[in-house]
């Protein structure tokens, strides 16, 4: 699942970014320089579809829980999702392209009995219409839950076909909502043909300091269509720690209450005002502890957003 680090297109200039935020409605606003959130507050945005409130930090499951069922394991990964649990996020994203992901966090919140807390997101990752039925029936059992968050289509593998039992199955009440995935640049073209002519409630996708293409057409359409966004692969396969080790932490950080790299990474794509939530792989409780953090205080408005752009063109 990994591609190459590749730049995006231009950052969002000051004008269109304001432009972008007004557009939005109340339901996209982000706070910018000087507008304090409460800093112990999870910051949240309204899903389009429904006005549901969802938590912006959420968890990616890929690699990190593909773990067997051992006590080291068990216990670190109950930790993750109890500090996600307890720190005001409620997203996590798992397929069945992950391995033992979905079984791992459908056993753990079962056991922790934290299941209607969270906000549990699945894919359909094959060919066929009944494939595709019994790999998502086969995912609801793994996730021990009878009714799903949100179910998406995999990297976009037979999505016409999965779109059509998606629809059926969001009548039925076996899931709540329903998008389509990607993670490369390729596909973005694709996925904004998708957002443009179908009714989605979700769209994933790949957005990073590192990878903006974003930008130019999937996140306005999304904003547009009433989309909700949920982003991927926020630190390229770990390739922006790299980039930045050994750096100091610019001393503007402060001014949208940032106090790591990982949260200045993470911040940058909440800042901006089509995205919904952010899904960090993590399988390390210290991982999650300081993602969570991205989601409290101050997030950086048009002028720092440029600023982080330039710093990390520098890099």
């Amino acid at each position: 699942m990994e591609d190459e680090t590749y730049a995006g297109g231009p950052p969002i200039s000051r004008a269109a970014f304001l432009r972008f935020l007004a557009g939005a409605g109340a339901a996209l606003a982000v706070p910018g320089r000087g507008a304090q959130a409460a800093p112990s507050q999870m910051l949240s945005r309204k899903i389009p579809a429904t006005g549901e409130d969802l938590p912006a930090v959420g968890l990616g499951t890929w690699r990190t829980f593909d773990e067997r069922r051992d006590t080291e394991s068990h216990a670190r990964l109950t930790e993750v999702l109890e500090l996600l649990l307890a720190g005001g996020g409620r997203v996590i994203d798992s397929s069945p392209m992950y391995g033992r992901a979905e079984a791992v966090v459908g056993e753990l919140l079962e056991a922790m009995g934290a299941r209607p807390k969270a906000f549990v997101a699945t894919k359909v990752w094959t060919r066929g219409k009944q494939a595709g039925i019994g790999q998502m029936t086969q995912s609801l059992a793994k996730l021990r839950t009878e009714q799903l968050d949100l179910m998406q289509v995999h990297n976009l593998v037979d999505w016409q076909t999965h779109l059509a039992t998606l629809r059926a199955w969001k009548e039925e009440g076996r899931i709540r909502y329903l998008g389509v995935t990607h993670y490369t640049r390729g596909a973005l073209d694709d996925l904004a043909a998708i957002v443009e002519r179908e009714r989605l409630d979700f769209v994933q996708l790949a957005y990073s300091l590192a990878m903006r293409a974003a930008e130019e057409r999937v996140l306005p359409l999304a904003a547009d269509r009433g989309v909700a966004v949920l982003v991927n692969r926020p630190f390229v396969e770990g390739s922006l720690f790299r980039a930045v080790r050994g750096r100091a932490l610019p001393a503007w950080a402060a001014e949208f209450d940032c106090a790591s790299w990982g949260q200045f990474f993470l911040k940058f794509i909440l800042s901006h005002p089509a995205v919904t939530c952010v899904i960090p792989g993590t399988g390390k409780p210290e991982h999650m502890r300081d993602n969570l953090g991205a989601g409290r205080g101050r997030l950086p408005d048009a002028d720092l957003r440029g600023k982080m752009v330039a710093l990390w063109e520098s890099v």
